[in-house]
């Protein structure tokens, strides 16, 4: 893990955790002085100050690197955890001490978990300590850490244990207490009880000036200052020259000053006591300007303020009567959460959709969209969250949080830049398939979350799920009085996976609709028909068990027009619990006279997708959560064994030789066929003989060996071996390092398995069609790893070629669930080893008997530790 790092408190501060430095030794005695009696006898126990100091001297010495903690509270030494190997060193003894006034924020839970994480790494299976009887908040903190915690009560005294084998359990803990701090820490900023704005000018046009109006003319409930030198007051209200001559506390800041000035500014806010800031002010990062973004981090850090931005448009909080923003349109009331990266997108978002937040988040230097949505998870006012994204600052914790409140909400999203195939040059299939937007669409998927093609579609989602009940199902009746857009809708529904079944609904329509109308599916009333029938058909619609969905589509200006329509639609669906949808060619709005209201689109595609968007979702709503087992401890160590040698071999990584790759695949169970590297035709014919033929012969150093004469197969006796050896090696030629012999595995469905990493985004599973014909058909799944068995057969269900695994024209059915296998193990193996840049199997034989990868390849590369989810960080 990295050497420190910035954490949330449980109260919304921000502690600053770290190794223990010798230059540390004064703060630590004062930390020790500051200490009451009552803190030093539960730590020391009988020994007091003087044993702490003694102590605090040792651990500051030689051989205590690295596993000593300190954490700052405000640059102030708050807290210390440290373990101390035993004589076995896979056990250690461990120990808290936390300044008396940092008490109660969860300081003691936050250093354990970097502690265990630490210790982990370097070997440690087992904490061990011991604690008073008294000393409950201690026991407390064990009790609720996640971990294995086992408590020996001895009189007085408890002697604990502390497995450090991390489980689910230990991620939902971690996961619950960083969310109760990202809503303390987040409540600052987005309900504040008083405002500053710096650099409120008098000139109407400025962006302080719209602000503070903004703010005014909203009615925020709270105190707002402008704080201006040159100006005694701006918009009819007193200004205040600096932050310090502000009378009361400040809650929130938002600074909108020119950026060589926003440093100075924000000390201002640090010294002042302010809880947050919005920086408006452009200049940092986006361009060129990525020192002064990090030292303004780092006042904010310091100083336990969240910041958003620097170079956004500010925040609302409809609730909360607060317009932080410079823009000048009107902000609706809803219940939909808006984060946008994009000023002019945000702008857009926030004049055509009522909003409960809106929130530009610019460039994300501190808070990002992972924060937002911890935050939102909890919010009553907000239904939907809507998230435009240009990047991921942390894509798998993202995945992590959307899909918890996924389950409570949906949210959508719009992620620019699905073009870009990346500049990296590859030679795997899997790296070669493998695009960043493939893994973003693999990482929203299994997190639940709708992603969009682009605002439109962000905005037509948002419309229906704000408004209507999920669909329980794809089925979709289709009402209308025009044959040529109810064909349209019913195309559009076929294209999005919906389903346009065939109800009779002659019986309860017979006699009460127009006699020309058509009563399948779509319903086809005619021109001729009057609000109160297409009423009649909709509630008819409604009333049926094999509808989940009514899509009404309504041509003006025929029938009993477009006002009198909308209430016969509206006084149909009022109360059905199903979900209806409208289409009034070339309109959109609300039919707001039904409960809930009915959203009309503009042309039956908008619709349609908008339908298909909730169906998904609720479809994934009945979906279990997806509990993956993780790798074995002992595969776990096995493996990284193998990554650390050849790393330490070859530090700038590269393809691992056959042998390591089949060691590597084994240690986490992945069936491979069985072989032997040789050198040279005698070689080979040997290691035939050994076998039995019949075997198959490869050339190592290659990737498509195939594609050059570098495969041999259905090779029968050991001289046949010695001569394709040769012939292998005059055609294929110095390319060429060596060869494999391998046993023949029996034909059967040749599948690809793999995987490869990005750097910046994590690792990435795939399966597919294998073989030869990998790349040219495409025919590909992709997941983010670790995977289920269920998610795992769910990928090869994907694949067009999956009728070929099941019996297809009576061929054999192959042994799926040994596939599945293999990609779960796969999925384990890629999750475990970050250095593993890219893995193939290709192929992966799939017969009834089971499936065996006949040909691997693993290529390493070094990669800075990824943070563990297991120990809390601000990113």
């Amino acid at each position: 893990m990295s050497e420190e790092c910035d954490v949330l408190l449980r109260d919304g501060g921000i502690a600053h955790v770290r190794p223990l430095a010798p230059g540390d030794r004064a703060a630590l005695h004062d930390l020790v002085d500051r200490t009451s009696e009552r803190s030093a006898y539960l730590r020391f126990f009988t020994g007091g100050r003087g044993t702490a100091r003694a102590h605090m001297d040792r651990i500051t010495g030689p051989g205590h690197e690295g596993r000593v903690l300190l954490a700052t509270v405000r640059d102030r030494p708050a807290a210390i955890a440290e373990y101390t190997p035993a004589a076995d060193p896979s056990v250690a003894e461990m120990a808290i001490l936390i300044d008396d006034a940092a008490q109660g924020q969860g300081l003691g839970t936050l250093l354990l978990e970097h502690l265990a994480v630490r210790a982990a790494e370097a070997g440690v299976r087992e904490l061990v300590g011991e604690v008073l009887a008294e000393n409950r908040a201690m026991l407390g903190v064990l009790r609720d850490l996640g971990l294995p915690v086992d408590l020996h009560f001895d009189g007085g005294l408890v002697h604990l244990r502390i497995g450090l084998d991390p489980d689910d359990r230990l991620l939902d803990r971690v996961a619950a207490r960083d969310h109760q701090a990202e809503r303390a820490s987040l409540a600052r900023v987005l309900a504040p009880a008083s405002i500053a704005v710096v650099g409120a000018g008098r000139d109407p046009s400025g962006a302080g000036h719209k602000v503070l109006r903004n703010l005014l003319d909203g009615g925020f409930p709270g105190p707002v200052y402008p704080v201006n030198p040159k100006a005694a007051r701006v918009a009819g209200v007193t200004a205040y020259p600096d932050l310090g001559a502000v009378p009361g506390p400040v809650d929130l800041a938002v600074i909108a000053v020119p950026a060589p000035a926003v440093l100075d500014v924000a000390r201002d806010c640090a010294a002042a006591g302010v809880k947050g800031l919005v920086v408006l002010t452009a200049g940092f990062a986006e361009n060129g300007g990525r020192a002064a973004e990090r030292a303004l981090v780092a006042i904010c850090r310091s100083a336990g303020m969240r910041m958003i931005g620097p170079n956004c448009l500010g925040i609302v909080n409809t609730a909360a009567r607060m317009n932080a923003t410079f823009l000048t349109a009107p902000v609706t009331e809803g219940s939909v959460a808006v984060l946008s990266q994009s000023g002019a997108v945000g702008a857009a978002l926030l004049d055509r959709l009522p909003v409960s937040s809106f929130v530009s988040v610019g460039n994300k230097a501190d808070v990002s969209g992972n924060d937002l949505l911890d935050h939102w998870e909890d919010d009553e006012a907000t239904r939907v969250i809507a998230l435009y994204l240009e990047s991921f600052g942390n894509p798998r914790k993202f995945a992590r949080i959307a899909a918890r409140v996924g389950r409570r909400k949906p949210v959508l999203l719009v992620k620019s830049g699905r073009s870009g195939a990346g500049d990296r040059a590859v030679a795997s299939h899997t790296a070669a398939a493998a695009t960043p937007d493939v893994a973003v669409d693999a990482l929203v998927r299994a997190a639940g979350v709708i992603r969009l093609d682009g605002v439109r579609d962000l905005l037509d989602t948002a419309r229906l799920l704000t408004a209507q009940p999920l669909p329980a199902g794809r089925r979709v009746a289709i009402v209308g009085n025009s044959g040529g857009p109810e064909a349209m809708t019913a195309d559009a529904c076929e294209r999005e996976g919906l389903v346009v079944p065939e109800p009779a609904l002659s019986g309860s329509l017979a006699g009460r609709v127009p006699a020309a109308a058509a009563l399948g599916n779509p319903v086809d009333l005619t021109a001729d028909a009057s609000a109160e029938e297409i009423g009649l058909a909709v509630e008819s619609a409604l009333a049926r068990p094999d509808v989940d969905a009514v899509l009404i589509v309504y041509t003006p200006p025929f029938g009993s027009g477009l006002e009198a329509t909308a209430k016969a639609v509206a006084e149909a669906a009022r109360g059905s619990g199903k979900t209806v949808v409208a289409c009034v060619m070339g309109q959109d709005g609300t039919i707001e006279d039904s409960a809930p209201a009915v959203p009309v689109y503009a042309f039956p595609e908008q619709a349609v997708q908008a339908l298909a968007r909730a169906a998904a979702y609720a479809e994934w709503l009945r979906t279990p959560p997806d509990r993956v087992e993780g790798a074995s401890i002992e595969a776990d160590r096995a493996a990284k064994e193998i990554v650390r040698a050849e790393l330490v071999a070859r530090p700038e990584g590269g393809w691992l030789d056959p042998d390591a790759t089949e060691r590597l695949l084994r240690a986490f169970g992945v069936s491979v066929a069985e072989s032997v590297t040789v050198e040279g035709p005698w070689a080979a014919g040997e290691a035939a003989a050994e076998f039995g033929t019949p075997v198959v012969l490869k050339a190592t150093g290659l990737v498509h060996k195939s594609d050059v004469g570098g495969v041999r197969v259905g090779l029968a006796t050991p001289g046949e071996v010695r001569q394709a050896y040769r012939e292998m090696a005059a055609e294929v030629g110095p390319a060429m390092t060596g060869a494999i012999v391998q046993r023949m595995v029996p034909p059967g469905v040749e599948i690809i398995v793999g995987g490869v990493n990005y750097p910046a985004f994590g690792p990435l599973l795939m399966t597919g069609m294998g073989g030869v014909t990998a790349d040219l058909l495409a025919d590909r799944a992709f997941r983010v790893p670790p995977v289920s068995a269920d998610t795992a057969a769910e990928m090869i269900a994907d694949l067009r070629c999956s009728p070929l695994l099941y019996g297809y024209r009576g061929g054999p059915r192959c042994d799926t669930a040994a596939l599945a296998g293999q990609i779960t193990r796969v999925g384990r193996l890629l999750d475990a080893l970050p250095e593993v840049a890219e893995l193939d199997l290709n192929p992966v034989i799939v017969t009834p008997a089971g499936a065996v990868a006949v040909d691997a390849r693993v290529r390493l590369a070094p990669c800075a530790p990824a943070p563990s989810p297991y120990a809390r960080r601000l990113r």
